[in-house]
């Protein structure tokens, strides 16, 4: 299955606005910014997410409406104990009573204001909600991306294949090219060819520059990447290692190649092997 890790997501209602943005990256990294009263989704949100997507770098943003805006309320207990705090003070410090208490200093008081639980845990099933269409959202941008990238991936593989099998065939007859070449080269230098030696020379460099193994390797490496554009589960890394093994085989094939016409082709070789790796580098 190819996923693009580019996409974007968004959801929205009368009371909550998300959006959600991922790109590229190694691993999944999971960023939020949540309005401080419902700061404790955090976790579940990123637990939400882990289940649905496996490599990205993801940030996800909750604006809160107008309409839903957390009106705080004060707490009668904690004011009675505050205040009576205070009376405490005033016994100790002046053995009697202290002046009036400003009312704004004493609402400025850690835990004298408090939100209202029953608007924040409306928000927080709004929020939850929306955030599962803004998933959704998200996902079908990556697989609408990632089927693009998957159709461009496989046209180039298709390349790779033509190439692989152009190469064998050119590389069938290269016995008899090196043979003219090698013998050419004997009569500038002396006037009489042996051909037992001739023979064993061509046959070393016939060796030397045997390139089977390498053709097979690379259609065996283009056959596991078409595999896994095709599979069910997340292939970015896979396909990665891939063209890592692909680009390797198309060194050795160049350096190994005696024909102008082969190193040509293995050149074409790396340059579509290249092509497929920057793709690949935005595949989950």
């Amino acid at each position: 299955m190819v996923a693009s890790m580019t996409a974007f997501g968004r959801a929205e209602c009368d009371l909550v606005n998300w959006e959600i943005r991922s790109v590229n990256h190694r691993y999944l990294e999971l960023g939020f910014r949540l309005p401080e009263p419902l700061r404790d989704l955090e976790r579940p949100l990123r637990e939400l997410t882990a289940g649905r997507i496996r490599r990205g770098k993801v940030d996800a943003t909750l604006r809160l409406a107008a309409a839903a805006e957390v009106v705080p309320r004060i707490d009668p207990d904690a004011v009675e104990h505050l205040l009576a705090a205070i009376r405490d003070i005033g016994v100790q410090a002046v053995g009697g009573t202290v002046g009036p208490v400003d009312p704004l200093e004493l609402m400025r008081f850690p835990g004298v204001l408090v939100d209202d639980h029953a608007n924040v845990d409306q928000l927080k099933d709004v929020a939850m909600d929306r955030y599962l269409v803004a998933m959704d959202d998200l996902v079908a941008h990556r697989l609408s991306e990632g089927s693009n990238l998957g159709a461009l991936l496989a046209d180039r593989l298709m390349d790779v294949g033509r190439i692989v099998a152009t190469v064998r065939d050119l590389v069938a007859g290269h016995r008899d090219v090196l043979r003219d070449r090698l013998r050419d080269r004997v009569l500038e230098l002396t006037a009489r060819v042996d051909e037992a030696r001739l023979l064993q020379e061509v046959a070393l460099l016939v060796q030397k520059a045997d390139v089977a193994e390498e053709l097979d390797r690379l259609d065996i490496h283009a056959a596991e990447a078409r595999s896994s554009l095709t599979g069910d589960e997340p292939c970015g890394r896979r396909l990665d290692f891939l063209m890592q093994e692909l680009n390797r085989e198309a060194n050795t094939l160049a350096a190994k190649s005696i024909l102008p016409e082969a190193s040509r082709l293995a050149v074409d070789l790396k340059v579509a092997i290249e092509q497929m790796r920057e793709q690949i580098q935005n595949v989950e």
